[in-house]
């Protein structure tokens, strides 16, 4: 606590949002220093909160963005006026778009110097709109213009941040505000406030409705996105397919929200998803949506002959959200229902179970997924077992699903480590797989870990990421290794932005811009991120074999130590099946996807 000369009744508003965190039971801040927060800074050495301390602020907002997946709470950010707040930006946008709870604290110059360029203002166009900069991703952005109305403020950005479809939002505070000195009764009452609202269900006449319509179904199929994560509904979805024997498919983001080995998950959809998987969905007569915003990729652009084909006279969609403008953004809707998926699922199996106490048994389409596995898998063996070196990407992945735990949680970052993972990947553990989705952000993999990990800290956490995404902000390392967080990076080296390196090379027959220069030994090529790792004060190996990369990983496994594997791997697309419109844009003639660059 910050002493001053306070005045009885009244205490430093730094010392009080500090009491209040704690209150609503923050236990970590994440965040980087700056002139503008210092006073909340020195209110927290002596509270109960723990400052996770970062090299860059992009690093900060995705290390609280994993820290949220992982407790399912709003994680918070404190951060710096102007270059701070906007170093920031990306990974609260990512957050933004993936529906992640975040809170972010910002300092802003002193009240009374708005509009006369001190230090670091943002005023080309506006005074005092700093937090302008933020308002077309978060939920809300305040600017606190008396310090009394902090306490509300603080209040209602938890509720909003995680309340409805989740979110961040910013409150940006002018940092003389932090040293004032306010009546304390205008934080306790705050703590009369409930600190979660009930969330909405749906009502037995609706779940009738829906459970009819899939009983009837000839070919129905459940669509899992990302909001059954959020919602924590994982075994309300389980019991559900159960019961109905309704098969699974899922987005990128609905990825692992059934467990992968299950019997009755189809796999994702889209261009990165299984031709398998594609024709189900496509088939369907009956779609359920839980939580999903049928985005883009995951659609393969809604052209209506790859994935699905939702309207008059073909698959019918039955759509369940917790944020009312999901339901029907891409696909007219049949039966739509504002809800928690939580709530819902809870409904819908009581339901499903007096409608059909015995249940539903589809034992050939249970035979025909497990006869689709099998096919798929035999097609992948040859990959995962050769010996190349650099190593093939089925490879390192399949010995690492191998060596890690089966509730490990793992992040990815965008490539192989994203899209492969998502198709090739078993996850056995519902909610351990932290994927950047709408942003599709390099540099998220490396951070959310050490959110993670600091969210999970008995959890085995594994960031699977390529070398241009690990070479966004390898100064994670240094918070892990300060921290003493035992993440491994598993860096998926093909010395290039390899997804658009492929993508460019098949399109233009050229790699200019997104390839790096080369050794001509694969180990004396630069960056060594082993080296670096080790600068830093973590563990840092660089398997020289195919056969050395998984005893690698299993001693970076048990020795808890942070530790980068910087691993070498040949640039082969991901396989895909579905469509993207931008390669019409490229060749319109069509017949061009990805292709190697090695």
């Amino acid at each position: 606590m910050v002493t001053k000369n306070i005045e009885a009744g009244k205490d430093l508003i730094a010392n009080q949002l500090c009491r209040y965190l704690e209150d609503r039971g923050v236990k970590h801040v994440f965040g980087l220093c700056g002139h503008t927060n210092i006073a909340v800074l020195s209110a927290m050495a002596d509270s109960g909160l723990e400052f996770v301390n970062v090299r860059h602020e992009q690093i900060s907002s995705h290390a609280a963005d994993g820290y949220a997946r992982v407790t399912g709470k709003a994680s918070v950010v404190l951060s710096h006026l102007s270059p701070g707040l906007t170093n920031a930006a990306t990974g609260v946008a990512n957050a933004a778009l993936d529906c992640i709870p975040m809170v972010v604290i910002a300092g802003d110059i002193p009240s009374y110097y708005y509009g006369k360029h001190p230090h670091q203002e943002v005023n080309l166009h506006a005074d005092g709109s700093q937090y302008e900069i933020y308002r077309p991703f978060v939920k809300r952005a305040w600017r606190v213009d008396t310090p009394e109305l902090l306490p509300e403020i603080m209040e209602k950005a938890f509720q909003l941040a995680e309340s409805g479809q989740p979110g961040p939002v910013l409150v940006n505070v002018p940092m003389d505000y932090f040293s004032a000195q306010i009546d304390n009764t205008l934080w306790e009452k705050q703590l009369a406030n409930t600190k979660s609202l009930k969330k909405p269900s749906i009502d037995d006449e609706t779940a009738r409705e829906i459970i009819q319509a899939l009983l009837d179904a000839e070919r129905p199929v459940i669509y899992a996105g990302g909001g059954v994560a959020l919602a924590r509904a994982w075994d309300e979805l389980v019991e559900f397919v159960d019961h109905l024997q309704l098969p699974v498919a899922h987005s990128l983001m609905g990825k692992g929200c059934v467990p992968d080995d299950h019997p009755l998950v189809l796999g994702m959809t889209g261009f990165w998803g299984t031709s398998f998987t594609n024709q189900q969905t496509l088939n369907a007569d009956w779609i359920i949506g839980l939580g999903s915003r049928f985005k883009e990729a995951d659609c393969s652009s809604w052209y209506p002959e790859y994935t699905f084909n939702i309207g008059e006279g073909a698959s019918k969609l039955i759509h369940i959200d917790i944020e009312s403008q999901e339901i029907g953004r891409n696909y007219p809707v049949e039966i739509g229902a504002v809800a928690d998926l939580k709530s819902a699922l809870k409904v819908l199996n009581r339901v499903a179970k007096e409608m059909k106490p015995e249940g539903v048994k589809r034992p050939e389409l249970v035979k025909a997924i497990a006869d689709f596995r099998a096919e798929f898998k035999a097609k992948n063996t040859e990959m995962q077992k050769s010996d190349a070196f650099p190593m093939m990407p089925e490879r390192i992945l399949a010995d690492l699903r191998e060596a890690m735990p089966r509730n490990a949680y793992l992040t990815s970052d965008v490539g192989w480590n994203k899209n492969g993972v998502a198709q090739q990947f078993d996850i056995y553990t519902p909610g351990s797989i932290l994927i950047p989705g709408g942003f599709a952000t390099m540099g998220f993999g490396p951070a959310a870990a050490v959110g993670a990990q600091v969210a999970a800290p008995d959890r085995v956490v594994i960031s699977l990421v390529g070398d241009g995404g690990f070479g966004q902000n390898p100064a994670v390392l240094a918070t892990a290794a300060a921290e003493n967080l035992p993440v491994i990076w598993v860096v998926m080296n093909n010395n290039a932005f390899g997804t658009i390196a492929g993508l460019q090379k098949a399109h233009y027959d050229l790699t200019y811009g997104t390839t790096f220069a080369k050794a001509n030994n694969v180990l004396e090529q630069t960056p060594d991120y082993a080296a670096i790792a080790q600068a830093y004060g973590c563990v840092g190996m660089r398997p020289a074999s195919a056969a050395e990369f998984k005893p690698a990983l299993e001693a970076a496994i048990a020795s808890r130590k942070p530790t980068v594997i910087d691993i070498a791997m040949i640039n082969n697309p991901t396989p895909t099946s579905g469509h993207w419109n931008i390669l019409d844009i490229y060749s319109p003639e069509g017949g061009v996807g990805h292709v190697s660059t090695d």
